[in-house]
């Protein structure tokens, strides 16, 4: 038997679940997040842009030195604890030719056709940061018969490094081998060493802790000093051991510019060679057993997934880079376009002798579509009812459970007709108010939204020219006292309302916003009326419109003013819904790019607009910040602090001058930079989330946004159910 206790935890179990499941929305959005910012940190850590440490030990005393190793040879083995260190020489007549730092992908190449164009071979001792991302030169290496020994991962002077960060540095250098050639080996040569002699106090307690990790510390008794590009002849005198004696001979192979290292070898070998030099490795000069053995089993694999994932994070910050810049080219092309033909736009229509043609003064239909407006929908109302200009007004109930339509009816106001219809959803609702409108041309507004007086009489007049077939007015934000209200009116006034602008000279205006539009029936008629196919009905009639060869304008002084969502969860629902539906009408009017008369025109112009500017660089916008996280973090800090500013300057202008053809006040223009960090950031999750629904072949539902009604037009009516709500402030 279930009672009432057990009923109230199922029902708190159900609750919790619920909870758990609301985040799910954001998971993958984050996951790849968090995978591309581990690709980042990958990618910083191999090039020695995370952990590098670029300080050298200046020269110390000697004291604690043996002196069986400062006067021994360039190999020391100090793998026997607590017996001296013993060093070792090469023979005579041979020559270990050494290459540090590498490999490169340019010089080692080169170095080793050299090497095997005359059958020498030589040891390379590799850094892990350019080993694993090279790891097909360190294969060759080893299929070429040459040896492999470590050159630490970051190339720190050990002398200043824990005996952690050591095991650390030598463990991350053997993984690296093991993933790109299947190998671990014993030959180590520490960073800025020389010769035997030059040990010291503070290196030769390291080299003591190397050899009790099972390593041969292989130093050098011939510099060729390539580095400092002396000069090919130069290269070759230094590197020649004298009186037949061994030596190993330490080179470069990355690092700089290394063609004088190349050059030197070409004539160094055969020379040598003539003189009965065999160029070998290491442990084959000394008669020992390979450096190298092989590596299997987990050790194999692990090493593999580090070298797979290291390349994988090269790739991903390769297609980064490009991204940042198609998302550069496509930000300074848009802001440059916006500014040129707005201030073209602003020019024409503010002319004196401006005109759409003769007056316009037939009466239009207003259709006010409503779910549960019951907050917002006498405002919107009473502010119809004060226009200057001839309408009949058409509520169309949508099967409203909290009293809409009886609110309507029972102002008593005339020309203000209730529709009542079964929720079917707004292109529905709209579909019943076209049928049941009067006049030929309908405006339409949201339920929410409230005009000013003059807003009908502003947004009808260019239909005065035949060829228009919808005007799209000036949407505005409200409620703008928050801060993510400001954020909206900043996007409005600039992502907006300029791009309408550019976009009527153009001649390929996307959208007519619902918050305030008009259309002339006829045109409507000829497309279908409103179809219910996409979420955002209002750009699916736009780009219909457009294929069907209407032109659609923009009317700057038809404001409308519309309550923006006021949280985060209202605006994410909004913008979802918004992107998903441009998605599906610009795969809806794909065709349109292979069509001829003014469907081809749009579809060659208008949809890469569409695309460009409304999916493709909102989506790689934040790629500005995550590089921006990534140059303060890894650097170079200054260059990177400028670049961002400098795109926020280019932003700050086109908003500035979109603020000063609205005639709106500057001070909003405060939040920008903070707009740019974290809205940017809400709205890539929003297109990510609508991509990840489109691709999967998910459907998404109509969202009701919760209203306060707290929006006036300035001059318009006041609302009478302000009061219901006295913690907010209505905007006018």
């Amino acid at each position: 038997m279930t009672t009432p206790v057990s009923r109230g935890r199922h029902h708190r179990r159900k609750k919790r679940t619920v909870r758990r499941r609301l985040p799910m929305r954001y998971l993958l959005p984050s996951l790849l997040l968090v995978a591309l910012l581990a690709m980042l940190m990958l990618r910083g850590y191999v090039h020695s842009e995370i952990l590098a440490d670029h300080r050298i030990q200046a020269p110390a005393a000697t004291t604690q030195v043996p002196d069986g190793v400062l006067e021994g040879g360039p190999v020391i083995d100090a793998r026997t604890a607590g017996e001296d260190a013993e060093t070792l020489r090469i023979p005579d007549h041979k020559i270990v030719l050494t290459f540090d730092d590498g490999p490169d992908p340019v010089w080692t190449p080169r170095v080793l056709d050299e090497l095997k164009k005359h059958d020498a071979h030589g040891v390379f001792f590799v850094t892990g940061t350019m080993a694993s991302r090279h790891p097909d030169l360190v294969e060759r290496m080893v299929d070429e018969g040459h040896e492999i020994g470590l050159h630490t991962f970051n190339h720190p002077d050990l002398s200043f490094q824990s005996t952690s960060r050591i095991d650390w540095e030598l463990s991350q250098n053997q993984l690296v081998l093991a993933g790109a050639a299947g190998i671990r080996t014993s030959l180590f040569r520490p960073p800025y060493s020389s010769f035997s002699d030059a040990m010291d106090n503070k290196s030769w307690p390291v080299t003591q802790y190397i050899g009790s990790r099972g390593y041969l510390t292989v130093v050098n008794n011939t510099d060729s000093e390539d580095w400092k590009r002396p000069g090919v002849d130069a290269i070759i005198e230094r590197a020649t051991p004298e009186h037949g004696k061994g030596a190993i001979i330490l080179m470069h192979d990355s690092g700089g510019d290394r063609s004088q290292t190349v050059a030197a070898l070409g004539k160094f070998l055969p020379q040598m060679q003539g003189r009965g030099y065999d160029f070998t490795n290491l442990t084959s000069a000394l008669g020992a057993p390979s450096a190298h053995t092989p590596v299997t089993g987990f050790a194999l694999w692990k090493g593999k997934a580090f070298v797979g994932a290291v390349e994988i994070s090269e790739h991903v910050t390769g297609v980064l880079v490009v991204g940042l810049a198609v998302i550069g080219v496509l930000v300074m092309v848009r802001f440059g376009l916006m500014l040129l033909l707005s201030f073209l736009h602003a020019r024409k229509v503010r002319r004196r002798d401006f005109s759409w043609g003769e007056e316009f003064t037939r009466p239009v239909s207003v259709l006010v579509p409503a779910y549960n407006e019951r907050e917002c929908i006498e405002a919107t109302v009473r502010s119809l009812v004060a226009s200057d200009y001839p309408i009949e007004v058409i509520v169309i109930d949508d099967g409203s459970t909290d009293g809409t339509a009886d609110l309507v009816e029972a102002m008593w106001i005339p020309n203000v007709r209730v529709v009542r219809q079964r929720n079917a959803g707004k292109p529905a609702a709209l579909n019943n108010g076209i049928r049941n409108a009067r006049y030929d041309i309908v405006v339409m507004m949201d339920g929410d939204t409230v005009f000013e007086p003059s807003t009908v009489r502003e947004l009808v007049q260019p239909f005065a020219d035949s060829r228009v077939g919808a005007v799209a007015g000036n949407a505005k934000v409200g409620n703008r006292d928050s801060l993510i209200g400001a954020w909206q009116h900043i996007e409005y006034v600039m992502g907006f309302n300029l791009d309408r602008r550019m976009y009527d000279l153009l001649g390929c205006m996307p959208t007519i916003p619902g918050a305030v539009g008009a259309f002339r029936r006829h045109a409507l008629d000829r497309i279908g009326g409103m179809s219910e196919d996409t979420l955002a009905e209002d750009t699916d009639v736009t780009m219909a419109l457009h294929r069907d060869g209407w032109r659609v304008v923009y009317a700057e002084n038809a404001r409308a003013w519309t309550e923006a969502p006021e949280s985060v969860q209202q605006l994410w629902s909004q913008r979802y819904r918004w992107s998903y539906g441009t998605m599906q009408a610009i795969w809806k009017h794909r065709r349109a790019v292979i069509e001829r008369g003014p469907s081809g025109r749009f579809g060659r112009v208008g949809l890469p607009f569409v695309a460009l500017f409304m999916v493709v660089a909102p989506l790689l916008a934040p790629l500005i910040d995550v590089f921006l996280l990534y140059g303060l973090v890894f650097g170079p800090t200054g260059k990177t602090v400028a670049a961002w500013f400098g795109v926020l300057l280019v932003q700050a202008v086109c908003a500035a001058y979109a603020f000063r053809l609205d005639r709106e006040r500057m001070t909003h223009l405060i939040s920008l930079p903070l707009q740019q960090i974290l809205y940017r950031q809400l709205m890539y999750v929003v297109l990510l989330q609508s991509w990840i629904t489109a691709l999967t072949g998910g459907r998404l539902r109509w969202q009701k946004l919760r209203r306060t009604g707290v929006v006036e037009a300035p001059g318009g009516a006041p609302n009478r159910r302000k009061d219901t709500d006295k913690d907010r402030r209505p905007v006018a």
